[in-house]
């Protein structure tokens, strides 16, 4: 697999407190990954840290192939885009004028391109409106507009969604799955509406006080949170044996615990492990906020 980010052991402190603490990350090409975690888990320090905002404490990361000790890294930066925090905008100036700005502050020879961007994140009608008078998702998408400038190949936006109204959650939504599908762009995104993170992302990596707990692409998370019933036996090896007889899909979890699958007739289930002695029964339909929480939760 082709990765456009890994990180090796990374770690970012100041003075005795330590964001990141050897964190092990990889991006896949043309994936929306996304970076769960908690405030305070260094999900921003991370994504400063790998975009050239800010140094790090140790260890190391590729962008693009090249180690961050390369001294021609920056030709790679300029594939960058990012907007961390809160957009930069010049809030006395139109759309149009930001973007001018931004391509004359990058020195790009030419504004031929500007229109194309503006109608990418739907800003094509703002005229001569201050960047200052627009409402807060016209402001994000300005921010993406200005983090495009020079065509990046990948584009870190921290919590982009938030404040939004939920109009504008969309609005934001489909901007980022239209830059990833039609511009092939990688989009690393961190969020705190997992609901809607859920909807973009195709990897996730679940940050916990500066340690990457899991990566975990969605196809695979989609398995692990898939639709159960949770069952607690006193026996499960006889309750192996007789799920295994049913043809019915498990998964043994420890401590008498037994994850089943499917459609599953509960009578005929009830009876077929009456011998196996069971002890509870629940249905499980974990969301990406539970998987998350089930994560960090376990561990030490």
């Amino acid at each position: 697999m082709d990765f456009v980010l890994e990180t090796k052991d990374l770690e970012k402190t100041y003075g005795q407190h330590k964001v990141l603490q050897k964190v092990n990350m990889k991006v896949p090409k043309s994936s929306i990954y996304g970076l769960v975690g908690k405030n305070g888990a260094g999900k921003t320090t991370l994504m400063r840290v790998v975009s050239g905002l800010q140094k790090k404490s140790g260890g190391s990361y590729f962008l693009f192939g090249k180690g961050d000790e390369d001294r021609n890294i920056y030709r790679v930066r300029s594939r960058v885009g990012a907007i961390i925090e809160a957009p930069a905008l010049f809030l006395d100036l139109s759309a149009e004028e930001n973007l001018k700005m931004q391509y004359t502050i990058l020195g790009l020879p030419s504004f031929s391109s500007i229109k194309e961007t503006l109608c990418l994140v739907g800003l094509e009608n703002t005229g001569r409106k201050k960047a200052g008078a627009f409402s807060l998702g016209m402001k994000e998408r300005l921010g993406i507009a200005m983090a495009l400038t020079g065509s990046p190949d990948l584009l870190f936006l921290d919590e982009p969604t938030n404040g939004l109204d939920p109009e504008a959650i969309v609005e934001m939504r489909e901007l980022i799955l239209r830059l990833n599908r039609e511009k092939d762009i990688t989009v690393v995104i961190s969020s705190h509406i997992l609901d809607e993170l859920s909807r973009m992302a195709t990897h996730y990596g679940f940050l916990d006080s500066g340690v990457m707990v899991k990566e975990i692409s969605r196809e695979d998370m989609e398995k692990e949170c898939r639709k159960s019933l949770k069952v607690k036996v006193d026996s499960q090896e006889k309750a192996s044996v007789v799920l295994d007889r049913l043809g019915i899909s498990y998964s043994v979890q420890g401590n008498g615990y037994l994850s089943i699958y499917g459609e599953v007739d509960m009578g005929v289930l009830l009876k077929a492990l009456e011998f196996s002695g069971i002890r509870d029964i629940e249905k499980r339909n974990e969301t990406l906020e539970g998987y998350f929480m089930s994560v960090i939760g376990g561990r030490v």
